[in-house]
């Protein structure tokens, strides 16, 4: 009940000084934030770590398919098989990053 009670009251504290930061607040807010995921080292950053995290995971997943073996249900290994086929067609992923 303790912790209910400090969410709760944060979330009014927190509300009550949003509404009197105003909409100019959020507007320069707004435009930092969007300066900052602009900036081309921060693009850069966050497709190389996107990209060694898709190295990580397809090794990952070579590893368990290893170990697992026929002991994966059919319709995991499907989709698996389209997953790979799908990254080795050339065609880019749905995360929003792109290759650059």
């Amino acid at each position: 009940m303790r912790y209910r009670l400090t969410f709760v009251i944060g979330l009014a504290l927190g509300y009550v000084l949003g509404t009197r930061a105003g909409r100019e607040r959020y507007e320069q807010l707004k435009k930092s934030a969007r300066q900052f995921a602009q900036n081309p080292a921060v693009r850069n950053a966050a497709e190389s770590a996107a990209q060694q995290s898709r190295e990580v995971a397809g090794k990952a997943l070579h590893s368990v398919t290893e170990r697992a073996g026929d002991r994966i249900p059919d319709s995991v290994a499907d989709r698996v098989r389209s997953l790979r086929e799908r990254s080795r067609g050339g065609q880019g992923d749905d995360w929003g990053t792109t290759n650059t």
